[in-house]
């Protein structure tokens, strides 16, 4: 397992961060609902009703830390959920609390990600004290 260099971990940080709003998290939910078309300016702020210079602001941040790309087709701006930096995001904390140390069983991770799976299960092992 590679380490993770000091600038790793500080560029990982910022991308919880610029996804630590409410209003980031939500454009980045519908961004993945979206995937791979994505969606312009105009339908984000339909579906999220977020006041336009307001969500310009939460797209540029997003857009900064590489969670989200942008290419412009004619007059729109199209954004994507940028998939590889959400997996490299994933990959990092997958490696600490699943393989390191195993303090959240993998199997649990890979069944919540699936529709199918009882959301109900604990995800978290819990620790018996002797």
């Amino acid at each position: 397992m590679a380490k993770n260099t000091p600038d790793d971990v500080a560029r990982f940080a910022d991308m919880l961060s610029a996804m630590g709003t409410e209003p980031r998290l939500r454009i980045m939910r519908l961004l993945l609902s979206a995937h791979p078309e994505g969606l312009v300016v105009g339908e984000i702020q339909e579906e999220l009703g977020i006041a336009g210079s307001t969500l310009s602001h939460h797209l540029d941040k997003l857009k900064n830390e590489s969670l989200v790309q942008v290419r412009r087709e004619g007059t729109f701006l199209h954004y994507t959920a940028s998939t590889e930096s959400l997996q490299e995001l994933l990959t990092f904390l997958y490696a600490e609390c699943c393989t390191r140390n195993q303090a959240v069983q993998p199997e649990i991770v890979l069944q919540i990600s699936r529709p199918s799976s009882n959301k109900e299960k604990n995800s978290c092992r819990t620790s018996k004290k002797s």
